[in-house]
């Protein structure tokens, strides 16, 4: 790569802050990072947040991201006041906001990102390796105080995952706020099934912030420079800087070493911990920040779970509250009483995006009544009990499916908690993928969806399985949380019945009573056929309930393995069920 120019690395005070733009880092292979710290104006000490991601630590959030910033101001108007908002990056937090507070921020452009030259290759080991340095950096610089936290979203949060179990001695605390730590299962093949987001992540938020875009790029509203680096070169020598993200992703269609090292050690996790999910997250986040909580052997831990956008409510009143008591508990030595918080807050979901916050002891529930309602194909219904009679139901295999229909509630009913089914399927093909949509209708036939992480009509709960990789690890696996291995394809016989547990992400909601709850099986990914409205239809990610998760590529889905035809089998023996969390009134 052509040598860059020399990068001046400069101070100034300005809007109450002490920020200097373009801080080197040096890394121990002899690469220069780069980063922007904002902290306090008077000479101090102090703790430490501190982010390493892909998105540019100066491409604004109203110029790199203007629908889901005016969607977030419009839902939580109080982000505007008390801060310019000049300083706002995607997914990290607002530095304005916490140098009063007395903290300094530092936000690091990841190796080949923004201002940080290096070959780009997201989430690779070496970005690990690269975030360790970084946080003991932080942590032996004069102004800290030796005490890292880390916070930020998606990118911001799945990297804490993996550099907490490397034990750097600097970090103190993470707040990882809807980030996966199964690189595999979390977001790049849900059951087994390719996932399509990587194709347009990279598309949209990855290679217009790449080291050398240079004057091509974005400018930094506070700067004036290419929030890209001071390099400008061309499309071919970019894209020999970078991986193919989607490309090298489809390349590992199996759970291999290439994912291991792209995910977390979650045993080796023991950091105070604050892992905040998202009900609607379901195919990119949520998952991770569930089995973060009950798998990391931290003995200082925490989980919350909400609703609404992505991105909405970490910057909102709601998140910067919880944000700054667990940090001032463990970065500041305060005794605000946080570590008498209950271990779990649930913002408990009710029809009308209403959510009402209840704290709990223990994820799942201890009172959870696990119910299985079983399929009957002569009724297409779930009942109550095992069904007598065998009966089959057939599908096209990549079609719109089969429901399974419960009666209507009688009283509202609580359904939280981790979900699972159990199908016997035959397909007359050697394969065949599973979409399991649970569903929820008003007493008028009208669904029931949500403001999802990614898309505004987001249902209750998704599952996915791939029929040949339906082999479970039994020392992993829970009645509510069938774990498979993916290390290795076992096709199908055509016309022979298979057993198979199907995973159905961690799911809320209160069914009031009159409305309906459905299993759908299908061969595609769900789609809403209700009026899609105008953030769903602009928004990139924005697709019928998906928010980008599809599963649609032909090489990964041959119609010649995965078209053809699909028969549930249940009842005479074969019990098919969906298990359901059912929690009592307290």
């Amino acid at each position: 790569m052509r040598q860059a120019p020399e990068v001046t690395t400069r101070t100034e005070i300005r809007d109450g802050m002490r920020i200097t733009w373009h801080q080197p880092i040096p890394m121990d292979d002899g690469l220069v990072l780069r980063a922007d710290i904002f902290r306090p104006i008077e000479d101090g000490h102090y703790p430490v947040i501190l982010t390493y991601g892909v998105y540019a630590k100066g491409l604004s959030y109203q110029e790199g991201y203007p629908m889901q910033w005016q969607k977030m101001v419009e839902d939580h108007p109080e982000i505007l006041e008390g801060s310019t908002n000049k300083y706002q990056n995607w997914e990290v937090t607002d530095p304005e906001r916490w140098i009063p507070h007395g903290y300094a921020v530092v936000r690091v452009d990841s190796r080949g990102a923004g201002w940080s030259p290096g070959f780009m290759d997201p989430n690779c080991p070496r970005e690990i390796e690269d975030l360790y340095q970084c946080v003991e950096w932080a942590g032996r610089q004069p102004w800290s105080n030796g005490k890292v936290g880390m916070l930020g979203i998606s990118y911001y949060a799945s990297n804490q995952w993996r550099v907490a179990g490397k034990h750097p001695p600097h970090l103190a605390a993470i707040i990882p706020w809807e980030g996966q730590n199964d690189r595999y299962r979390d977001s790049g093949y849900h059951g087994g099934i390719l996932s399509e987001f990587q194709k347009i992540w990279a598309k949209r938020q990855v290679v217009n912030i790449q080291y050398g875009l240079g004057e091509r790029a974005r400018k930094n509203p506070n700067t004036g420079e290419s929030v890209a680096g001071p390099l400008t070169l061309s499309d071919e020598e970019l894209a020999k800087n970078r991986v193919n993200v989607f490309a090298e992703l489809k390349k590992h269609p199996l759970d291999d070493e290439w994912h291991r090292e792209r995910s977390a050690d979650l045993s080796q996790v023991t950091v105070p911990l604050l892992t905040c999910a998202n009900w609607g997250g379901q195919g990119i986040h949520p998952r991770g920040n569930f089995n973060g909580f009950t798998e990391a052997p931290a003995q200082q831990k925490w989980l919350e779970v909400h609703g609404d956008s992505h991105w909405s409510l970490f910057s909102s009143g709601y998140g910067l509250a919880l944000q700054k008591r667990f940090f001032d508990y463990f970065l500041k030595g305060i005794d605000n009483g946080w570590d008498k918080t209950p271990p779990v807050m649930l913002n408990i979901r009710h029809p009308g995006e209403k959510f009402v916050l209840r704290h709990e002891s223990e994820w799942p529930l201890a009172r959870t009544q696990w119910t299985r309602f079983y399929l009957d194909p002569a009724t297409t219904t779930l009942s109550a009990k095992p069904v007598a009679k065998a009966g089959k139901v057939e599908y096209e295999a990549l079609g719109n499916g089969v429901t399974f229909w419960l009666p209507a509630r009688e009283t509202a009913t609580e359904i939280t908690g981790p979900l699972a089914a159990k199908l016997f399927v035959s397909s007359s093909t050697k394969d065949a993928d599973l979409f399991l949509i649970v569903r929820v209708f008003d007493p008028q036939g009208k669904e029931l969806t949500f403001m999802g992480s990614t898309d505004p009509n987001t249902p209750i709960a998704n599952g996915w399985l791939r029929a040949s990789h339906r082999r479970l690890d039994p020392q992993r696996s829970e009645p509510y949380r069938p774990y498979h291995p993916h290390d290795r394809v076992e096709p199908l016989t055509p016309g022979e019945v298979y057993e198979c547990d199907v995973e159905i992400v961690s799911t809320c909601i209160v069914v009031p009573a009159g409305w309906r709850l459905a299993l759908t099986v299908r061969g595609k990914d769900y789609e809403y056929e209700g009026e899609i409205g105008e953030f769903g239809k602009k928004f990139h990610y924005g697709t019928r309930g998906t928010g980008g998760m599809t599963h649609d590529d032909p090489d990964s889905r041959p119609k010649h393995i995965f078209g053809g035809q699909v028969t549930l089998h249940a009842g005479g023996g074969r019990e098919s069920y969906l298990l359901l969390p059912i929690i009592p009134t307290r």
